[in-house]
Parts: C-alpha cells; sequence; structure tokens
C-alpha cells in the first residue's frame, strides 16, 4: 500500500518529501506539486519530460507473471530472500517489474515495508498488488530516484538496470543491494536453438565498473538449476525477455516446434552482495 511507503518518498520536481492528500487519492509536496494514484494503486513519479518507451509492453508483462506465477524462477527469489538482512525494515525494489521477487523478500522480513520501482506502468499494476506492505511507484532508473536520501535499508535489483550513484544515495549507511544478473550459461539451449539474444561475457566485469565506485562489494555466489519447459512456458521466457523485442513471431513459433518436449533449459545467475561504506577521501 502507498500509505505504507509515502514517507520514504520525495517530488521529482523539488525533491521535497510527499504526503498522502485527503482520501489518499493523491500524493502532493510543500510546494503543491500533485501526483494522482491510479486506481490500480501505483503513483507516476515521473518528471513530465520522461519517455517511458524503453519500458515492459503489456504482453511482456503477462507473460513475466505467467512464468514467475509458475514457479520457474522459484530458486532465485528463495537465494534472494534469504541472502536479504533480517533487520531491513525499508525495501527497495529497482526494476521490480511485477513485484514478485519483492514480494519474497517481503515475506522473509515481517516488519519491512517495499517500494517497486519500474518505468513500466503495465508492471506496475501487477506491483501494486503484489504483497499487502508493498506500494508502487513509476519512474526512471536513470534519473534521480524520487526515494529520500539514506532510506533504504536494503535495495534488491533483478535483471534490471543499475544507477551506481542513485543507489548510493538512496541506501543508507551499512545498507545492501543484492542483485541477480546471469551467466553466460543462462538459457543457453534456448539461446542457441533459437536464435535468442546472448549474456554478455564481461557482464560481472561491467557490474563491477558500474557498481564499484559507489558500493563496497560484499561477495558473490552463482546459482544453476535446470527447467523442465514444454512449448508454451519457452514461448512466455521469451516473450518476458529483451528478445521479445528482436524475434520473428513467426521464425520463432517454426524454431519451438522443432524443439523436444519438455525441453531441459539451464538457468544460471550470480547473486551479488554489495554494501554502503564511508567514501575514501
Amino acid at each position: 500500500m502507498l500509505q505504507d511507503v509515502v514517507e520514504y518518498l520525495v517530488c521529482p520536481h523539488c525533491g521535497q518529501g510527499l504526503a498522502a492528500g485527503p482520501g489518499g487519492g493523491a500524493l502532493r509536496c510543500p510546494q503543491r506539486h500533485t501526483f494522482d494514484v491510479a486506481r490500480q494503486g501505483y503513483v507516476s513519479l515521473l518528471p513530465g519530460d520522461a519517455h517511458t518507451g524503453t519500458g515492459d509492453t503489456a504482453a511482456m508483462v503477462a507473460a513475466r507473471d505467467a512464468f514467475l506465477s509458475a514457479g520457474h524462477y522459484a530458486p532465485v527469489a528463495e537465494a534472494l530472500a534469504a541472502a536479504a538482512p533480517a533487520d531491513a525494515r525499508c525495501v527497495v525494489d529497482l526494476g521490480a517489474g511485477t513485484g514478485h521477487y519483492l514480494a519474497a523478500v517481503l515475506d522473509a522480513l515481517p516488519e519491512a515495508h517495499g517500494i517497486a520501482l519500474d518505468i513500466s506502468k503495465f508492471a506496475l499494476r501487477r506491483a501494486a498488488r503484489s504483497h499487502p506492505r508493498a506500494g508502487a511507484v513509476v519512474c526512471d532508473a536513470w534519473r534521480p530516484l524520487p526515494i529520500r536520501d539514506d532510506a533504504a535499508d536494503l535495495v534488491i535489483n533483478v535483471f534490471a538496470p543499475r544507477n551506481g550513484p542513485e543507489l548510493r544515495r538512496v541506501l543508507r549507511l551499512g545498507g545492501t543491494l543484492l542483485t541477480i544478473t546471469p551467466t553466460p550459461r543462462h538459457l543457453a539451449e534456448l539461446v542457441r536453438e533459437l536464435g535468442l539474444l546472448g549474456v554478455d561475457g564481461r557482464k560481472e566485469e561491467r557490474l563491477a565498473a558500474t557498481l564499484g565506485p559507489y558500493l563496497e562489494s560484499a561477495g558473490s555466489s552463482e546459482h544453476d538449476f535446470t527447467l523442465l519447459l514444454d512449448h508454451e512456458a519457452v514461448r512466455t521466457v521469451v516473450g518476458m525477455g529483451p528478445s521479445a523485442w528482436h524475434t520473428d513471431p513467426a521464425a520463432l513459433a517454426e524454431r519451438i516446434a522443432a524443439l523436444p518436449e519438455p525441453v531441459p533449459v539451464t538457468a544460471s545467475v550470480t547473486l551479488s552482495r554489495f554494501t554502503k561504506v564511508p567514501l575514501a577521501r
């Protein structure tokens, strides 16, 4: 619920705190900037010149919701929940999508509240309903985040963009960032057979370069497991990811039809931990 997390939010125009207006249908700052709460429960805190063309489409969100709800990536959610600090009270999910992983973390932290941040309103319609202690906010990960300085005890980031300076700003000193990134083995069988986009072999190197100047690495662990996917699940996992923008539907359908059923597929991710420490002078 937005009312549970509004104390952590700030106005995207002036940076001042927000409060719920009469009836809870809008959020307002002291400068009278006003943001209507959508009937689905989320609020947009995008500045007026923001562009949302990079957000997941309704079809991509529906595919992601179906795939995650089927439990295919349950080991990823379990790993995140197990790694979450027990004393975290404010959890921010940057690039939250449907709120699936945020909900798993909140289930493990019964005293915490969560904020789902994403640029896709289609995703946040679902994220707003993902957990009783979660609020959903439309924002751009590459712009200043509408979160107070030092507000978050924990930030999670799963297959999503990472803004190093803003992650440092919103994390409290000693706070934790947990990231999930795919390894080159992730969905390798589908990449090979269906001509999908592969994972950059230097992804971990780029992650360190993005976050290293702002947060201190606290270790990582790899998590590999095997999925047994029928053809419908294969179509769903392709449709929920970046390959959805780059595949020809007819050619893809033909290639999926040629796969065995079920098809064994490797899921392989790295869970990385970072913490906010004082910067060296």
